[in-house]
């Protein structure tokens, strides 16, 4: 081939060898989430694709793994120099960054597209770590024609007070439809979902960041109130006999699908798996889903109260070899245009900007449903696994996740063990 370049051969084909020759290609490699949620895989496909028409120099190889699988194959990867250049992060684990497995990201990517306060679930020291992806608020999603089935009329301010969301529990039992659909067999979370959107709107986002803090105790009255409430609904039946060993994509199928449930708290990236096609493990076409507000108590501090949270977010490794290309193509999935496209066709919030009026979504009715119950609301940014840490956040899994919702604590074991491990003062 040198030989052909030198004499100046004019044949095309003797170019395109030189062209090659010259050229260099560099490989990276991707590690996302969401092998079982069409739209966002989608999204992330197109994404790639988008970046290898205008980067010829650069090739993405990219792999689709369960979160689980992808964290236990990601912890094991960075410390041995074989992790991916771009890999699918929650600011839920924070390990990666304290090891200093992450590259920052202030000379790769342009910040513009990213929200303020997606950019902070990513920042330290003056510097961002993560292209924030999704984001997502606490809902209450519901089957309206279950809920008008045992009686139960949900008012215009879609709130249930504590009292009527326990009347629509016991209601739900004596007719033979779960209450509350829920399962924590494959994640830390879930099962506290109810007790803790409860308690923020009852002590109010000053007292729950203290509370989260470990600064309060959960011998705090006013957090034994919501407790007690919370155990009373766990005696009445709320929750499915499989509560401890149901998947998450399982809890999905049980509200919508088989044997169906009244109502499902989970996070707005219900979406992902509820829009999938029917053959899919997603809703049916017409099921009638609606959105309540969470029951608040009567003494409630702040009724308006809201979690908000960024998740699946994209980071770099920080001993790529190929930084560049990595850094370039984290870049380009930053941009307003990728985030209203996101918005449109996941149905689900960003921590990218996007153009509310370019929205084009085929989900445009459950969108407005949920803009207006994020309508007028006070935002607490974090999950209790963003705050907990250690031994605390360990103790929130299984007690409050698990044993706790399960009915095997009492409330006064839960709050003492969680105190045990969270209060510091």
């Amino acid at each position: 081939m040198r030989i052909i370049c030198n004499v100046g051969l004019g044949l095309a084909s003797a170019l395109v060898m030189c062209g090659a020759a010259s050229a260099q290609v560099s490989e990276i490699t991707m590690w996302s989430n969401w092998p079982d949620e069409p739209a966002k895989k989608g999204w992330i496909e197109s994404r790639v694709q988008e970046f290898e028409a205008a980067n010829q120099q650069c090739r993405v190889r990219l792999s689709f793994i369960p979160k689980a699988d992808l964290y236990t194959q990601a912890n094991s990867a960075v410390r041995t120099g074989q992790a991916p250049d771009i890999f699918y992060l929650e600011p839920d684990q924070p390990e990666f960054l304290a090891s200093g497995f992450l590259e920052p990201l202030n000379d790769h990517v342009d910040p513009a597209a990213i929200e303020d306060w997606a950019m902070s679930a990513w920042e330290s020291d003056g510097q961002f770590y993560a292209v924030p992806i999704e984001a997502y608020t606490l809902e209450l999603y519901y089957n309206r024609e279950l809920v008008e089935q045992v009686g139960v009329n949900v008012p215009d301010s879609y709130r249930l007070s504590a009292s009527e969301f326990t009347d629509l529990v016991r209601k739900g039992v004596e007719a033979n439809i779960t209450p509350i659909s829920q399962g924590v067999g494959d994640r830390p979370f879930p099962g506290g979902q109810l007790l803790f959107e409860s308690l923020l709107r009852t002590l109010g986002a000053e007292d729950y960041g203290r509370l989260l803090a470990g600064e309060l105790s959960f011998t705090d009255p006013r957090v034994e109130s919501v407790m007690t409430w919370v155990k009373e609904l766990v005696d009445e039946g709320a929750y499915p006999r499989s509560f401890s060993t149901m998947r998450l994509g399982e809890s999905h199928f049980y509200f919508y699908n088989t044997p169906g449930a009244l109502t499902f708290p989970n996070p707005s990236w219900f979406s992902g798996r509820a829009f999938a096609s029917a053959d899919q493990g997603g809703m049916r076409e017409g099921f009638p889903l609606g959105i309540m507000n969470f029951p608040v108590m009567d003494d409630a501090a702040c009724p308006e109260c809201k979690t908000l949270a960024v998740a699946g977010s994209f980071v770099m490794y920080s001993r790529s070899q190929n930084k560049d290309c990595a850094g370039a193509l984290l870049n380009s999935m930053a941009t307003v245009e990728n985030g209203t496209q996101w918005v449109g066709e996941v149905a689900l919030q960003s921590g990218l900007r996007h153009d509310p009026e370019a929205i084009d979504s085929p989900h445009r009715a459950y969108l407005d449903e949920l803009n207006a119950r994020n309508a007028d609301v006070s935002y607490f940014f974090g999950t209790p696994l963003m705050h907990y840490r250690g031994r605390c956040a360990e103790t929130y899994t299984q007690i409050m996740n698990n044993a706790f919702p399960a009915g095997l604590v009492s409330v006064e074991d839960a709050a003492a063990r969680m105190d045990a491990a969270c209060f510091t003062q």
